[in-house]
């Protein structure tokens, strides 16, 4: 453990944010958990539970669950993992506590639907003087709860605080490894949720494991172009923020956005299948702000497309497997 990061905040008390709130937790470093219910900050504090999002994990003394996002703003770094649509409010109440200075890691995959910003776009809005950092890649809540092995990139600009920050959070089960591109860690976590939603769809209408995987394959390469055109790097696609969190999270139904295209691959309603759940899925704001974007810039994402015309309602699950199946062949390239 380093002298720098003793305590920690992390903004969100869903499934990821208590898990990483474990994940932090150990003998000398404190762990702040701001929860918006009130009965689940309650039940941490009382019965080392969170019985609403993380049922069945017994959680570590050193996790302190609070109401007030103001006890947080002393902590010597900040995880922000409250939903992508709901980053901005979260980040704009600490502005009068948190130090200069100080590491807001952004754990959120998403772009913020009502201005396309991407999250280290709004806490740059919100928080000027904080130091970015993106924590992404493939991991579900439960694996890392739990202490299974689980490895992500760690984006910041500054290396050498990037290395400190990592060397204190990192365990034998959670090994982050260090990068520098933020906005491909970013583009990696956004868009994969939103090309999961698509390999449910497949999958729930029995189209086979040939189709899934050729839809995992077009789509990393949607996520690519869509990062060189923003000025991302490729190679931090082809690491565990792209490549690896893409794999994950189409390809098991533990994925809330996998699992919601598989219910409308079977035909249910989106309205029903949201209703039904007490966690977000990110990839139903995504998609349009997603498709949007490809648009303004004139990348071509035919999967992302499709998705979000789906979402919005514009056609059928079935027109848009048929608008897709029935584009011109043309040659495989990451341009195409």
């Amino acid at each position: 453990m380093t002298k720098h990061f003793k305590t920690f905040g992390v903004i969100g008390a869903g499934a990821w944010g208590t898990a990483i709130a474990q994940m932090l937790a150990r003998e000398g470093q404190t762990v702040h958990l701001w929860a918006l219910e009130p009965e689940v900050a309650d039940a941490i504090n009382t019965a080392r539970e969170n019985t609403l999002f993380l049922k069945g994990v017994p959680l570590k003394p050193e996790i302190r669950a609070t109401n007030r996002l103001e006890d947080l703003g002393t902590a010597d770094a900040i995880f922000a993992v409250a939903p992508a649509q709901h980053t901005r409010v979260t980040l704009r109440a600490l502005r009068a506590s948190l130090r200069p200075g100080t590491p807001v890691v952004l754990c959120s995959k998403g772009i913020e639907l009502a201005t396309g910003e991407f999250m280290t776009q709004v806490l740059k809005d919100e928080l000027p003087e904080a130091v970015p950092a993106v924590m992404s890649g493939p991991s579900f809540a439960i694996d890392v709860a739990r202490g299974l092995p689980t490895a992500v990139t760690l984006a910041m600009e500054d290396a050498a605080l990037g290395t400190e920050l990592i060397q204190a959070i990192s365990t034998p089960t959670f090994r982050p490894y260090l990068g520098t591109d933020l906005l491909g860690a970013e583009i990696g976590g956004a868009v994969k949720n939103v090309l999961a939603i698509a390999c449910g769809i497949a999958l729930g209408k029995g189209l086979g494991r040939s189709a899934h995987a050729a839809l995992i394959a077009r789509g990393y390469a949607e996520m690519t172009r869509l990062a060189l055109a923003l000025g991302a790097e490729a190679e931090t696609l082809t690491g565990l923020s792209g490549l690896g969190d893409l794999v994950l999270t189409c390809s098991s139904e533990t994925s809330r956005n996998m699992s919601l295209g598989l219910a409308l691959g079977k035909g249910e309603a989106l309205g029903d299948i949201l209703a039904a759940r007490n966690a977000v899925t990110e990839g139903v704001a995504t998609a349009p702000v997603l498709r949007r974007l490809a648009r303004a810039r004139g990348i071509e994402m035919p999967i992302s497309e499709a998705v979000a015309a789906v979402i919005e309602g514009e056609i059928s699950v079935d027109e848009a497997i048929t608008a897709l199946l029935m584009r011109p062949v043309k040659a495989e390239a990451v341009k195409s």
